[in-house]
């Protein structure tokens, strides 16, 4: 963040209007975890949710936070949050009062290492779970936590940091009597049932993760199935059912992308999901290196038929993810020298160059990035019978996917949603959804609107249906990483430095 929160005291800012009496006649104020209800990012139709908003407009409350990327958690009065004080280091979960936007309490996990994470990501992303009874919070840093509805600490659980330099950011999930984690260390992956009561495991399933799937981001998904409820988890190449009641396998299908940084989502009798690799799309994020022969007019400023690792610039990378900053490219061409050098002259001739560029080409050609339907009516390997549709175009890697009304809606890293049909994976329309910077939040959609958040701290608003069509695009002038939340009358938005409640 640009400014350090403790400097602030996290006071509360407010409106100078009185907030006003919130109806909740349109259903319970439940946002339970990370996308809501069963995690699938719905609301009630019943609702009714604002549509124009910003920094001085509809504001009910706004409160500061510490440092964080996880989403709001409502269960009726409260809503927790959970975040990162850069001053102290701690590792914060708080309470706050839903209807002022008070912090009711704060408390801080026990201190220890911290673990690694990327740029864009922070040490305070993953969304807590409420039962309403009690509230389950994650830090890849140290593990599990649980608190009572009044703050006091009912268990904790440390779990090794996921062996990633990305950090961790996927959520954990309440279902019946069990927390639902996505977890894991060394090569495997991990879906933890602990005892809600307890937090000692009542069931584990491992899975390989192999050696580029590194990191898990990819939230738990439970829904009923016609032989009782059942888990989904992605990742790993593969995706899987587990019973919930014992972690009995049901089903998996094997052979897809190595990472899932979303959560699936589940309609029609189907899952759908995102899945990506360590580089993203390839056809946009793979660099274009220039030929020996361009190569040496451009740089090669000594005219010996070479380039040195001096002449070639200290930007030019191999994967370059297209951002202003440049946060997320890697793999500088300087760096790759040392392995192609075969002469030991210290600069790239013409058999080495090309060596180089044969080389990327190979790596990449077995990558995948796509966007798929599957099935849920399968049982045991499920590879090759239950894979209804796959599409590699504009695919998503952090936002997750959001099914409404037989329609899939995708949204890529770069800002462009795409509507599908559910059924045939049919595109219905591709387009730019105006907003500033990458799209790193999830959709979510309540009271018949789409909402999504952008990086540059615009949060646009389009109907659903076969016609893409804007109807506000508020700019609230912070980033914007974290996902709505969709609560009775009101939108609960977290920015860089502030969480907001949103009402008319």
């Amino acid at each position: 963040m640009k400014k350090d929160l403790a400097a602030l005291g996290f006071m509360l800012c407010f409106v100078a209007a009185p907030a006003p009496a919130e109806d909740t006649k349109g259903g319970q104020a439940r946002w339970p975890q990370f996308r809501g209800p069963a995690g699938q990012g719905v609301d009630s139709d019943d609702v009714k949710l604002p549509t124009q908003f910003g920094a001085s407009r509809n504001v009910i409350w706004k409160t500061a936070l510490p440092q964080g990327h996880s989403s709001p958690c409502v269960w009726d009065d409260r809503v927790f949050i959970t975040g990162f004080d850069k001053a102290s280091k701690a590792l914060e979960t708080l309470c706050l009062d839903r209807n002022s936007g008070k912090v009711v309490w704060r408390r801080a996990a026990p201190k220890g290492k911290l673990e690694n994470v990327h740029q864009l990501n922070t040490f305070a992303s993953s969304t807590p779970a409420t039962d309403g009874e009690q509230v389950y919070v994650y830090f890849g840093s140290y593990g599990l936590l649980c608190y009572g509805r009044d703050g006091d600490l009912k268990w904790q659980r440390p779990l090794d940091p996921i062996p990633t330099h990305f950090g961790s950011g996927t959520s954990p999930v309440v279902a019946d009597e069990l927390v639902l984690l996505n977890s894991g260390k060394g090569l495997q992956f991990s879906l933890l049932a602990l005892d809600r009561r307890t937090g000692k495991t009542v069931w584990q399933k491992d899975r390989p993760r192999g050696m580029l799937a590194t990191g898990l981001w990819s939230t738990p998904v439970v829904r009923q199935a016609d032989n009782g409820p059942e888990v989904i988890v992605a990742g790993g190449q593969h995706v899987a059912a587990y019973s919930l009641a014992d972690g009995s396998q049901r089903w998996q299908l094997e052979g897809l992308p190595l990472i899932s940084l979303s959560t699936p989502a589940v309609g029609d009798g189907m899952l759908f999901l995102t899945l990506t690799n360590p580089v993203g799309d390839l056809d946009e994020n793979v660099a274009k290196l220039p030929s020996f022969d361009e190569l040496l007019k451009k740089y090669d400023k000594n005219k010996d038929g070479k380039i040195s690792a001096a002449e070639l610039p200290g930007d030019m990378v191999l994967f370059d993810r297209g951002r202003p900053d440049k946060v997320g490219n890697f793999a500088k061409v300087r760096d790759m020298l040392s392995y192609y050098d075969k002469d030991k002259d210290k600069a790239f001739n013409r058999e080495e160059w090309q060596e180089l560029l044969n080389s990327l080409k190979q790596m990449t050609s077995g990558m995948q990035i796509a966007a798929a339907a599957i099935r849920l009516d399968g049982k045991g390997d499920v590879s090759k019978t239950h894979l209804v549709w796959k599409e590699t175009k504009c695919v998503p890697e952090v936002p997750s996917p959001l099914y409404y009304q037989g329609r899939v809606y995708l949204v890529s890293d770069k800002g462009i949603v795409t509507c599908r049909d559910a059924r045939s994976g049919k595109e219905i329309y591709r387009e730019r959804l105006g907003g500033r910077g990458a799209c790193y939040s999830s959709p979510v959609l309540g009271d018949g609107k789409i909402y999504i958040g952008s990086e540059g701290g615009v949060l646009v608003v389009f109907k659903p249906g076969d016609r893409f069509e804007v109807l506000a695009r508020n700019d609230l002038h912070e980033r914007i990483v974290a996902t709505p939340a969709l609560v009775v009358n009101r939108i609960y938005v977290r920015t860089d430095r502030y969480l907001y409640a949103f009402g008319e």
